[in-house]
């Protein structure tokens, strides 16, 4: 069962954007997470083994959230990249098990000697 968010919104500074759903949970999603975790073709490859780590988003804005369908929404980014369609299902997994997520980000960054700042 899919859980439809009641609300989306961008904090001030435009680096978290909180997901509030119908069941009252509600996430705050840091940009730089939804940057370098987008489901989009450029991040995640066009098959198997092509994922890509992107670093140096650790300071990367939203500058547009647009509704993609009844199921989605595009979210777009200060450094232009606004190719990937978060799912309703996909933002609710990155609210839950983000951190994790996240974490295996960083330890993909210190494998590949890349860095968050650059």
């Amino acid at each position: 069962m899919i859980i439809e968010p009641t609300e989306i919104r961008i904090s001030k500074d435009r680096r978290q954007m909180t997901v509030s759903f119908a069941d009252g949970k509600s996430f705050s999603i840091p940009a730089e997470m939804l940057r370098v975790l987008s489901p989009s073709a450029e991040v995640q490859g066009h098959g198997p083994g092509q994922k890509v780590t992107v670093p140096g988003k650790r300071k990367v804005e939203i500058i547009t959230v647009q509704q993609a369908g009844n199921y989605a929404v595009r979210i777009g980014f200060d450094d232009l990249h606004d190719s990937g369609i978060f799912t309703w299902t996909y933002l609710r997994e990155l609210g839950e098990t983000g951190d994790v997520l996240f974490a295996a980000y960083e330890a993909e960054l210190a494998e590949k000697g890349l860095s968050r700042d650059r």
